[in-house]
């Protein structure tokens, strides 16, 4: 029987694949006991090695070492530093954020489709076929998308990313699945000493990317100069202190210029933007598509962030309308204001969207776009009793929107168009937007 996972004396099995599970996994069962499995595809023999769990253990995670018998919808790895069987190989970890990298394009999009569905059954008791749509007619083998990128720094000073569920640190000297702009920065190749993290945001439009370095407690001003001074020239650089919400300026601007359609957005510092280089376009589209804003109506934007979708829902309902734009993050909020100072049908509120919700009187129509937690039941029954003839719920987490969905099914709300975008290739993350009715009257 397996014991708590010792890196000394591992606990290696040979298992046979199942079912994707939700969160980058799949099921395998030993002695009847269920085991999450990364790196591997259903219907393949393995052998893995026990990350978590003992003889107690209700699950046991474990990683993929070697493929005994392989699925034909395995490939190679595109990115050696996130490739499991080639870290066992080499005794060292692989890093986290690439874990569907094995496995071909067209699979990993009917496997997330599976995920949605199972999380739709089981959370929403709703049976429903999800077909997961490619973000854009270039998806170049699902590299070259990421728009934005967290690095963290070794002790030698260098550009490292973390193992999975691990403090530990592994080298990297490229991001495959990062844009460009990011990988031409070529920041591995700095000395970035007293440096804890660096967060790189390159949009695409091809303006100028913006490099966030966020310094050790004792940092010295004069080495973050001097980091600065040694990133390209045509990047921004500013020093971020997330505990004290602090951003300072070194070179450049402390915010990067984004565009989606006809309109214009600044995002500064670590500010939220959607990161694949066509999630903008694409999710507006969805979002304009479903909501229909008309002339003339009062429509809320909750968990609005920059404006993405404030802006053209501001320019739907005109001036004879009304947009609640309401975003949590002051930072977020404030670079709201500027990229929508000159509508003035737009009301800006930092905050909660419970509070917002709750000074409300009636809704034509609503725009959701919460954290990966969810909306969560008391906003589905706040936005219940508004009224609004439509929500359109944009999710990157299908349990969450599962579990939320099943809120508004209990209120009879119906699910009408359901969309499942790819926005993150070669990850096990994928994004959707549901366009949600009240029950008739």
């Amino acid at each position: 029987m397996a014991q708590a996972a010792d890196p000394t004396d591992p606990v290696e099995l040979e298992l046979r694949i199942g079912a994707p599970a939700h969160g980058g996994h799949f099921v395998a069962r030993h002695e009847g006991r269920v085991v999450f499995v990364r790196h591997a595809l259903p219907g393949e023999l393995v052998r893995v090695r026990i990350t978590d769990g003992g003889a107690d253990s209700g699950f046991w995670r474990a990683d993929t070492v070697e493929v005994l018998e392989a699925s034909g919808h395995r490939v190679a790895h595109p990115w050696d530093r996130a490739d499991a069987l080639l870290a066992a190989k080499r005794h060292r970890p692989a890093v986290g954020g690439a874990e569907f990298g094995h496995i071909e394009l067209a699979e990993q999009r009917r496997l997330k489709a599976a995920v949605f569905e199972e999380q739709l059954q089981r959370l929403a008791r709703i049976e429903r076929q999800v077909i997961v749509e490619a973000a854009d007619e270039n998806d170049d083998g699902g590299l070259g998308w990421r728009t934005r990128a967290a690095f963290a720094v070794d002790k030698s000073g260098h550009l490292a990313m973390h193992a999975h569920r691990s403090d530990e640190l592994v080298p990297v000297t490229e991001m495959p699945l990062a844009v460009a702009a990011i990988n031409d920065l070529r920041l591995w190749e700095a000395d970035l000493n007293q440096v804890s993290r660096v967060e790189v945001a390159a949009p695409a439009n091809g303006s100028a990317p913006l490099v966030l370095l966020v310094p050790e407690p004792n940092a010295s001003p004069r080495r973050m100069a001097a980091v600065a001074a040694a990133v390209d020239p045509a990047a921004s650089v500013a020093v971020w202190k997330p505990e004290e919400r602090k951003l300072t300026r070194l070179k450049g601007r402390t915010w990067v210029a984004e565009t989606c359609g006809n309109h214009q957005y600044r995002v500064t510092g670590d500010g939220f933007w959607q990161i694949h280089r066509s999630a903008p376009q694409v999710l507006t589209e969805a979002v304009m598509a479903g909501v229909r804003p008309q002339p003339g109506e009062r429509v809320a934007d909750l968990y609005a962030g920059a404006g993405l979708f404030t802006a053209p829902l501001a320019e739907a309902v005109g001036v004879t309308g009304t947009v609640l734009s309401v975003e949590g993050s002051p930072g977020t909020s404030r670079d709201a204001r500027k990229n929508l100072h000159d509508a003035p049908q737009v009301t800006i509120v930092q905050g909660k969207v419970e509070k917002a919700l709750r000074s409300q009187n009636g809704l034509d129509a609503v725009v959701l776009d919460p954290p990966r937690a969810g909306a969560g039941r008391t906003v589905v029954h706040l936005l219940h009793d508004q009224r609004p003839r439509v929500v359109g719920y944009v999710s990157c987490d299908p349990a969450s929107f599962a579990r939320d969905l099943g809120y508004f099914q209990a209120l009879g709300w119906e699910l009408q168009t359901l969309r499942v975008f790819d926005l993150y290739p070669n990850t096990h993350h994928m994004e959707s937007f549901a366009e949600l009715v009240p029950p008739r009257a």
